[in-house]
């Protein structure tokens, strides 16, 4: 099987030989975008990264055999004007479980509400969370890259990767903690008893 070095090579002499680049990865960057700005973003910015890809081919370095990391940069970079969008959607998945949790009647089980409850949170603190450090770390989780091929897609160094999701991490463990504390406190400001595990 051609690897995409080996794909863009071809390309860059044969045209038509850029559509295997696009066949191989179309769907795990339309997935990416997808997750990151919604369904209505997704298709444009899938076009768009093959696009700037396909305008980008000479400066493409041949050693990497894996080009998904150079088009999850291109990605990333196009999602970032896509920005407004993906805050709108955290906030609206935020109210949207918090709704679900609270229109919950007793027809629903408590694992269910836990988990509306734990997306509205996450969704929560991704909005709020540094836009540089929330994009790192949705590469990591969603586009499964390795912390290599996140300082290729960024363009920053790796120890910077690592900085970055340590940072995004400490962010969700600090906000999940905080509310699971505001939750075991009652009203004399002592904990209650430890929260039941479901």
């Amino acid at each position: 099987m051609s690897t995409d070095s080996d794909i863009i090579r071809r390309s860059r002499d044969s045209p038509s030989a850029f559509g295997e680049l696009y066949d191989k990865h179309a769907s795990i960057i339309y997935r990416y975008a997808a997750r990151r700005a919604g369904d209505f973003a997704a298709d444009d910015v899938t076009s768009e990264t093959f696009l700037v890809a396909w305008e980008q081919l000479e400066t493409y370095d041949l050693d990497r055999d894996d080009a998904r990391p150079w088009l999850f940069g291109i990605a990333t970079n196009l999602l970032r004007r896509h920005h407004r969008a993906e805050a709108k959607m955290l906030k609206s998945a935020g109210k949207a479980a918090s709704r679900e949790a609270l229109s919950d009647d007793s027809d629903r089980i408590a694992a269910q509400v836990d988990a509306a409850a734990a997306t509205a949170s996450i969704a929560s603190t991704l909005k709020n969370m540094a836009a540089i450090d929330r994009e790192t770390l949705l590469l990591y989780a969603w586009a499964d890259l390795t912390y290599e091929g996140i300082a290729t897609a960024m363009g920053v160094p790796l120890g910077t990767v690592r900085s970055r999701l340590n940072r995004a991490r400490q962010t969700l463990r600090s906000q999940l903690s905080l509310e699971e504390l505001d939750e075991t406190e009652n009203d004399h400001g002592r904990l209650a008893a430890a929260p039941r595990n479901a």
